[in-house]
This record gives structure tokens, sequence and C-alpha cells, in this order.
């Protein structure tokens, strides 16, 4: 019989769309400045291979779950994505038959310490601090899916003002091409997901405010930051 020294952790367990079936989560990559105009409003104007960071699997916070205001921040900024979530993986997977590993999309936002961030940049270290503290990657549930992936709108407006507003088809690298990339550097299995980016118009959260998302097609998030 095995013996812990303490309790597991609970799994990180997201709920299907149209099911009472539960997605468990084994990890978070997430695609850095995937969007053109993005890029640019970040000081970059090129397409450069994907870059990947990761949050931690508990970072997640499934819908109706509680998100925090952070410590140890001035600026936490709002970043609307597309997260694809796979049903299957491996390594060097050919851009033609990634789209076999896709169980189904949701929507997710990645919260930023941006002034972490760029102090990290700064220093040339991690971004653990800024991107992977906790409830720092709301999301929707899954909406299993097959063919072609979401190319629709994707939105999130803060307190009923909209401050991101883009089309998913602008991606720079599209999710076949970052689900090949990404196994390129990890062997990839069900249960991850894949943050895809996020478009122009992030931008500064305070506590209190109410937060939606959607991606069309997917379906949609909505939290207040507590």
């Amino acid at each position: 019989m095995t013996r812990f020294t303490h309790a597991p952790p609970p799994p990180v367990l997201v709920p299907v769309e149209g099911s009472d079936a539960l997605f468990p989560v084994r990890r978070v990559l997430c695609v850095g400045r995937n969007y053109a105009a993005h890029r640019r409003e970040m000081g970059g104007d090129d397409r450069d291979p994907p870059f990947f960071f990761a949050k931690p699997a508990d970072a997640v916070v499934p819908p109706g779950g509680k998100v925090p205001f952070p410590s140890a921040t001035a600026n936490l900024h709002h970043e609307i994505e597309l997260v694809v979530a796979l049903k299957s993986g491996g390594a060097d997977i050919p851009v033609a038959r990634a789209l076999e590993a896709v169980f189904g999309y949701a929507v997710g936002v990645d919260l930023t310490r941006r002034d972490l961030q760029a102090l990290a940049k700064d220093k040339g270290q991690p971004w653990e601090a800024a991107k992977g503290f906790d409830a720092s990657g709301p999301i929707s549930a899954v909406r299993p899916w097959t063919g072609d992936p979401p190319q629709g709108a994707i939105r999130l407006s803060v307190n009923g003002a909209v401050r991101q507003d883009a089309v998913v088809a602008d991606m720079i690298w599209n999710v076949a091409e970052i689900i090949s990339e990404a196994s390129k550097l990890w062997s990839l299995q069900a249960g991850d997901l894949i943050f895809t980016g996020t478009p122009e118009g992030v931008g500064p959260l305070q506590a209190g405010d109410r937060v939606e998302g959607e991606v069309e097609g997917v379906g949609a998030l909505a939290f207040r930051l507590d």
C-alpha cells in the first residue's frame, strides 16, 4: 500500500460542455506574442518562431472559481486567449497531423503581473512570478471539437467596456503549427492545455473589476477580481 507524506493535491478538473465528463489538466503551455498587432503593441514586429512559457496546472481556474486580485503587483493585465485542450500528443508531431491531438477548445484569460514581467525582462530573468501565479488562468468549459479550428471573433470587456476585439484568424501561428512546434520541445500528452496568444488591447485591471471574454463558436467566461 502506497503511503504519502501528506495528502496529494486534488486534480485540476475543467468541465466539458454538454457532458458530465471532466477534463483533467496535466500541464499548461502558453504562446507569447502570437497576434501581429499585439506583437507591435509589446515592441516587436516580425514572425519569429513561437516561444512558449508555462503556468502550473493549479493556476487554472475552472468556471465559477474564485479569482482573487494577486499580491505583489500594481499593474495586473488581462489577455484573452483561445485555449486548446489535447486528447493525445507525442513528440515531433507533423503539422499535417497536429489537429488529430485536439479534444476541444476553451476561452481563457492569461492574467499577467506586467510590472513583474517588465522587471524580469530587464534583468533577463524567468517570468514565473509574472505569469504562473495562483489563479492566473481562468478558463471556460471545454467545447469538444472536430474539424478546422475556430477562426472567429475573440473579445474581452472589463465592466462592460470592450478592451480586446479581434479575430482568431489573425494569429501569426495557427493551432496546428503551435501544437507541432510545442511537440518539438515537449512530449505532449492528453490533458495538456495550450493558451494560443492574445490580440491587441491588453490593459490593466483593478480589484472589483468584472471581466467577460468570449471566442465565437467556442464559449464565454466571466469572473470578478475579488
